[in-house]
């Protein structure tokens, strides 16, 4: 079955465009958003369409989002030169096309001269990005990760904590002194002033006054 063409309509920002494919109830949608092309596909009232578009300049398609609502298709697709003061003369490179697939959507409409503020954009909450995944989450392009997940800065397992090598006590005093709070700044262990003296003497040897303080022991019969 041959698909129909989606409508498509529009308003402009300095820094982006607000597109909707106004069909309701849009099920199986297929939308890849590359810098330079849109396509879409899905089915609305059981019927087939489809949408196959070049910009008239590059777009940013990792910051761009979209969000399917009962209504329609919604898409916020960001400009790549953001520091680009004027608007686009129009939004597609094939004037003709645009002649005949794309209206000016005049709820969302302002005159260049008179922008003021961005799109409302209540309706992109929830919303999918459309550059392989949602903007600043895993496995989208350009993004590897939350940072600072891969482990802690500075940590690398604290010395003798649960690794292997033993506790570096002057290493761990140096660290956490550091880190602003002294040795005494770790929970749980009371001040590592007492563990300061376990690896040698003060002077004093109390330990050996203490031992002529034992009573003899008597031998038995």
């Amino acid at each position: 079955m041959p698909s129909n063409t989606a409508p498509i309509k529009y308003a402009q920002r300095t820094d982006s465009f607000y597109l909707t494919i106004a069909l309701p109830d849009v099920k199986d949608e297929k939308i890849v958003l590359t810098d330079t092309k849109l396509t879409f596909e899905g089915t609305s009232g059981e019927k087939p369409y489809q949408i196959d578009i070049e910009f008239f300049k590059e777009m940013d398609s990792d910051g761009s989002t979209y969000n399917v609502l009962p209504r329609s298709v919604q898409m916020h697709i960001l400009k790549k030169e953001k520091e680009e003061k004027e608007f686009w003369p129009r939004l597609l490179k094939d004037k003709a096309l645009e002649k005949n697939q794309v209206k000016i959507d005049w709820d969302r409409y302002v005159d260049e001269d008179e922008e003021e503020e961005g799109f409302d954009m209540s309706n992109m909450q929830g919303g999918m990005g459309m550059g392989g995944g949602m903007p600043g989450m895993g496995g989208g392009p350009g993004m590897g990760g939350m940072p600072g997940m891969g482990g802690m800065p500075g940590m690398g397992g604290m010395p003798g904590m649960g690794g292997a090598g033993g506790m570096d006590m002057e290493a761990l005093m140096k660290q956490m002194g550091a880190m602003g709070g002294g040795a005494g700044a770790i929970p749980g262990l009371g001040g590592l002033e007492g563990l300061a003296g376990l690896g040698g003497d003060d002077g004093d040897d109390d330990d050996d006054g203490d031992l002529d303080d034992l009573p003899e022991l008597e031998e038995a019969n």
